[in-house]
This record gives C-alpha cells, sequence and structure tokens, in this order.
C-alpha cells in the first residue's frame, strides 16, 4: 500500500480492519508528498527510481510465489499511483486488477449532479498544470473535473474566476469518504484544500427530455 511519511494511508486504512496477522505489510513510502521542491531538484528522477525500487520490492514476493495484493482507492488505471507498477510488473507476472469507482464519478454522485448530457464531451484536467494552459483548456470547455488541487487551488480559481466559470464550478472534499464536505468555491480557504477535493463544471442541462 502507499502511504506518506508517518503515515499509513486511506486505502489501508480503509480495509486494515479486513487484514490477517499472517499476511505481509509492504508499505511504499512516497518520497515526495504535497508541494513539489523547485528546481534543480529532479522530481521526475526521484519519482521514477521510487516506482523503479518499489516494483522490484513486489516482484521478489511474486518471484518467491507469493500473492501481491496493491491496495488501491478509485479506480486504479485512472490517475492511480498503482498504473507505475503494473507498467513495470505486468509483462513479467500475471496480474488482475479489479476496477473501481473513480473519483470523478463519486464526487458527481457526493454533489448530486449529472455531469455531460447526450454528446458532450467530459475534460478530465489536473491542477498542476500551468496557470496559461488551465485557461486556454478550459475556455471554451463543454464539462471538466478538476483533480489534484491542495496547493494548486487558488490558481485553478484564479483561472475560473478569469472564465466567468465561479458559479457553474462546485467543490467537494473527500467525495464518499468519512469527513466529505461541499462548500461554495468563494468561501474556500486556499490553505485548507486537501488532495482529495475536486472541482466540477457540469455540462449545460439537456432540453429535450
Amino acid at each position: 500500500y502507499y502511504a506518506g511519511p508517518k503515515k499509513r494511508g486511506n486505502a489501508f486504512t480503509t480495509v486494515q480492519g479486513y487484514l490477517r496477522d499472517e499476511q505481509v505489510l509492504l508499505p511504499l513510502i512516497y518520497p515526495v508528498t504535497g508541494r513539489i521542491p523547485a528546481p534543480p531538484f529532479d522530481y521526475e528522477g526521484v519519482m521514477r527510481a521510487f516506482y523503479d525500487a518499489s516494483a522490484e520490492r513486489i516482484a521478489d514476493h511474486l518471484a518467491a510465489g507469493r500473492d501481491v495484493v496493491t491496495l488501491c482507492e478509485g479506480d486504479p488505471f485512472f490517475y492511480g499511483s498503482f498504473m507505475y507498477l503494473h507498467d513495470r510488473l505486468a509483462e513479467r507476472f500475471r496480474a488482475e486488477v479489479v476496477p473501481g469507482v473513480c473519483s470523478v464519478v463519486a464526487s458527481a454522485s457526493a454533489l448530486a449532479t449529472p455531469l455531460v448530457y447526450r454528446d458532450q464531451s467530459l475534460l478530465v484536467l489536473a491542477g498542476t498544470l500551468p496557470e496559461d494552459e488551465l485557461s486556454r483548456r478550459l475556455a471554451n470547455v463543454e464539462a471538466a473535473a478538476i483533480m489534484k488541487l491542495g496547493s494548486n487551488f487558488e490558481k485553478v480559481r484564479r483561472v475560473l474566476s478569469r472564465l466567468g466559470l465561479v458559479e457553474r464550478a462546485l467543490y467537494v472534499e473527500r467525495a464518499t469518504m468519512p469527513g466529505e464536505c461541499i462548500r461554495p468555491l468563494v468561501e474556500i480557504d486556499p490553505g485548507s484544500v486537501p488532495y482529495f477535493s475536486m472541482v466540477l463544471l457540469p455540462g449545460e442541462p439537456w432540453q429535450g427530455a
């Protein structure tokens, strides 16, 4: 299971009560969480080395004939950290992937709002994108989900305000989890925005039905 330093992570704590004493725990501790250090820090290189080392730790167990389960939140193949292990191991070992409910759909459910109607397109964006790139992509969007907020929230809110989308935007924290919270975008303190948060821009309702 993935976790931050000195933490066990939501995926682990969700299933902790179902684990057995004879099962081996293999924590994969992220080397970087939160705000990425400024250059010359090589974030891509550090994370690549982390996933390489994590995959080899798992490979040792698989080569010994053990089953390994990687705990995931949401769907493993939708912005999931599991993907980086799968890319490194799937050609060497048989893998079974159990689909989950991705965060975009979970957030729409928590907000009780349809995402897209009929032939509308949904754009999924990472809040980590540069401000001008976010503005360009959102300028004529039909519907959108903006993920990876956290320290990027104030930048995202500036873009939405500049494009006149603040009133349309919906915000949710920890959708479907304990502590779920829905708040108006204008009331949010940027310093309080957690990693598990999202902004949705639902498609305009179809009037034909």
